[in-house]
């Protein structure tokens, strides 16, 4: 298990220089900043002390060394508009973000594994019907639409939950959290289960279909043949099985929720990172850009190599496989 470590590490660290190169050239071959951040009026001598300011005089490969150094001192750079450094921009955003994306995973898991779970048991029952029809439904419907709804229904109409905004928030470890008043709670339940619909709907379908490839295996006529208890041939010999894709699509769509969370961010008001970078590409604030790139990578190489140490606790064949 040590060595599959090591060999998983080497490889995440290949992944991340290499995802340096391709963030760095991607992002410094759109537009030209200057052209935002210089008035159109400004003579040649001030430009030039403006891009000589921002090193953006220098050849790529030299951009992209001095950015190599920054990225190892957690340096990059000052933001172009906000004249601030970008990655505390970022770090500043990334608790809303955040909480939003584990409150929406959490409704996601409370509601997709038990339902799935039921409708993979009893697959010809009307109730496990219905229950995949909705998840369609969950499929289907554009996130934008569904919170635009959510809004009309609970807010507009019913005037149980608010509208937009993050609410009152408290300071945990050094960081504001809206989840520690009720008020702030209200303000989280819509956009996170807005952003939890999708998720919810894979994860039903995924457990479903896990539990019915799991059911007919050896080892489950086997157990029962035993005499054990349906409670612990599902809780022992389905769940533990079922839950190694889940594992994966739970890992991953974590750091999805967390990336690409800018819809319902945008509908309603979140002050997380998703307008952060949104504001960022229109003015081409590349400093900002590039943290908030860099940062994802090293969110789905650190979810990765999770999802690899999971997979070798849940499945001995992985150990096995490992020792050959």
């Amino acid at each position: 298990m040590v060595t599959s470590i090591i060999r998983r590490l080497i490889q995440a660290l290949f992944v991340i220089v290499a995802m340096t190169i391709i963030v760095f050239i991607g992002v410094n071959v759109i537009g030209n900043p200057v052209d935002i951040l210089i008035n159109p009026d400004a003579n040649q001598a001030e430009r030039a002390l403006v891009i000589a300011h921002y090193g953006l005089d220098q050849p790529l490969w030299k951009q992209y060394l001095l950015f190599l150094q920054g990225l190892l001192h957690g340096d990059f750079g000052n933001s172009f508009v906000y004249g601030r450094p970008a990655l505390g921009l970022i770090l500043e955003r990334l608790p809303a973000t955040l909480e939003l994306a584990i409150t929406a995973l959490g409704i996601a898991l409370l509601f997709g594994l038990p339902l799935g779970l039921y409708a993979g048991l009893y697959p010809n029952r009307i109730s496990s019907k219905l229950i995949m029809s909705g998840s369609i439904l969950g499929f289907s419907l554009p996130t934008f639409w569904v919170g635009l709804m959510l809004i009309m229904v609970f807010s507009v109409e019913l005037g149980w939950l608010p509208t937009n905004g993050r609410g009152p928030t408290q300071e945990l470890l050094g960081a504001q959290w809206s989840f520690l008043s009720a008020d702030g709670i209200r303000h989280l339940l819509l956009p996170a289960f807005n952003l939890a619909l999708f998720k919810t709907s894979l994860i039903l379908r995924l457990t479903r279909a896990g539990v019915q490839e799991v059911l007919p295996q050896d080892y489950v006529k086997f157990a029962r043949a035993k005499g054990l208890r349906e409670r612990r041939i599902i809780s022992v010999h389905v769940l533990k099985n079922l839950m190694i894709p889940v594992v994966t699509i739970i890992g991953l769509e974590f750091g999805s929720l967390i990336a690409f969370s800018v819809v319902t961010e945008s509908i309603f008001a979140w002050p997380g990172m998703g307008k952060l970078i949104i504001d960022s590409i229109n003015l081409l604030d590349r400093p900002v850009i590039v943290a908030y790139l860099m940062m994802m990578v090293l969110l789905f190489v650190v979810l990765n190599f999770i999802i690899d140490i999971c997979y070798t606790l849940l499945d001995p064949r992985v150990r096995l496989e490992g020792k050959a």
